[in-house]
């Protein structure tokens, strides 16, 4: 590598992965770009993880390996960012894998179009049935703007929506990162999602690949998604950040339906996604009392801020957990009423299971 420029840096957060590393770890060496280095950040792991790292380190100069106490995957993520050299940003955790020419068609279709974010859809790899499928919601194309390159400008009310905010089906120009200071908040879970929108929306350029280029493994007892009844606050605070940061911008009003959109359906995500029955109730009730004003969430009338193409998918998706925590009426209606008290402006549309 001596004497080369280091085009991609690829940061992986490691924590308790021994099962599924050395896959993700081959994905990233053997990618057809060369040029890159890889920051392996063992976040405090107790299995396997580090030793496989270092057996890794050993045979491939371009690892890089730190060892920290066990803070999370946003905390890993920002010593990553520290020490990275490379032109472009990409990062993966230690349980999913690339597709081997990853990194070679992103930095090219980033240099090509001179782009400060690259976006590719995405595949889950379901461990339980091994299978393979493509995910539509980690890039929705009907919500991209007719140009190739664009900002948040160009589709104000979808720049949240149209890709989910995962950091790792993108690459980050370092340049363009370092200078508007975007870092990774301090949470365990949902620690990516501030980094992505500061990006999405501070970026003068985005371009996309239509193309899965990337795999998450589902199915998995160790990732984030798996655990998230230990930390059942972090995605509020990770959406309360966004709005304070959009406000302080000047810009909520411009992007308040995607925003809106894009907290609401997270926001039911995560309560239906806590396993712990009584944590949830606790986390509903603390919504109710105060999330909801932080959210910005009181005094919308939604019948206008909902995206018209994702009305009825958004109540068919969650009905059923209103109904199951609740036992409620299977309606819109009655889903915001008996979960957060909205009176809300929408038409009452009772819906078939």
């Amino acid at each position: 590598m001596k004497g080369k420029k280091i085009k991609v840096s690829v940061i992986i957060p490691i924590y308790n992965v021994e099962k599924y590393l050395r896959e993700c770890l081959d994905s990233v060496v053997n990618q057809t770009l060369k040029d890159i280095e890889i920051i392996c950040v063992n976040d405090g792991s107790t299995d396997n993880s580090l030793e496989i790292l270092k057996e890794y380190k050993q045979k491939d100069k371009r690892i890089k390996l730190i060892s920290q106490k066990n803070y999370g995957a946003g905390v890993a993520r920002n010593t990553g960012l520290n020490i990275a050299n490379g032109e472009y940003l990409a990062f993966i955790d230690g349980d999913d894998f690339y597709e081997n020419d990853f990194c070679r068609q992103m930095y090219d279709k980033a240099v090509d179009t001179n782009s400060d974010v690259v976006i590719c859809q995405a595949q889950n790899y379901n461990i339980i049935d091994d299978r393979y499928y493509l995910m539509p919601c980690s890039l929705i194309k009907e919500y991209l703007p007719a140009n190739d390159v664009f900002n948040y400008k160009d589709m104000k009310d979808y720049i949240f929506n149209f890709s989910q905010n995962w950091n790792w089906n993108k690459l980050f120009k370092k340049e363009f990162i370092d200078s508007n200071n975007i870092t990774f908040q301090n949470l365990f879970r949902t620690n990516d999602l501030l980094f992505t929108c500061k990006a999405l929306i501070l970026a003068n350029s985005i371009t996309t690949i239509k193309n899965g280029l990337i795999n998450y493994r589902t199915g998995v007892s160790t990732n984030s998604q798996s655990t998230n009844h230990l930390y059942p606050y972090d995605f509020y605070k990770a959406f309360k950040a966004l709005r304070i940061y959009l406000i302080s911008l000047n810009i909520y009003e411009e992007v308040k339906k995607s925003y809106i959109n894009w907290c609401l359906s997270g926001l039911v995500y995560n309560l239906d996604s806590i396993s712990n029955l009584a944590i949830k109730r606790e986390v509903c009730k603390y919504i109710y009392n105060k999330g909801l004003e932080d959210l910005g969430l009181i005094s919308v009338d939604y019948k206008d801020i909902f995206v018209q193409t994702d009305y009825e998918k958004f109540i068919k998706q969650y009905y059923k957990f209103t109904n199951k925590i609740f036992g409620v009426e299977r309606s819109i209606y009655h889903y915001f009423i008996c979960l957060f008290g909205l009176q809300i402006l929408i038409k009452r549309r009772n819906i078939n299971a």
